[in-house]
């Protein structure tokens, strides 16, 4: 039962830029440089949703705003000195 109210943990991938030959990643080419959370939060009124990206110890590393009129904004935090 508490597994029900626990956030989704996603495998952050990362991969060169330079591919472009077709829609598929071979293995070989991907590495996982992390774990992270994604949250959605809509507002009703504006029409707007917020991301939020969070790493397991639930740190935001990134807040992405997504306009209904098709506009992001995003913000992107480094806690490295």
């Amino acid at each position: 039962m508490k597994d029900n109210f626990k956030e989704p943990v996603f495998r952050e991938i990362s991969f060169d830029a330079g591919i472009k030959s077709g829609n598929v990643i071979k293995s070989a080419k991907a590495n996982i440089i992390g774990k992270t959370k994604i949250s959605v939060e809509e507002d009703g009124r504006d029409s707007v949703k917020v991301i939020l990206k969070k790493d397991q110890e639930d740190t935001i590393k990134e807040i992405k705003f997504l306009c209904s009129c098709g506009q992001t904004k995003t913000i992107v935090l480094d806690y490295s000195e």
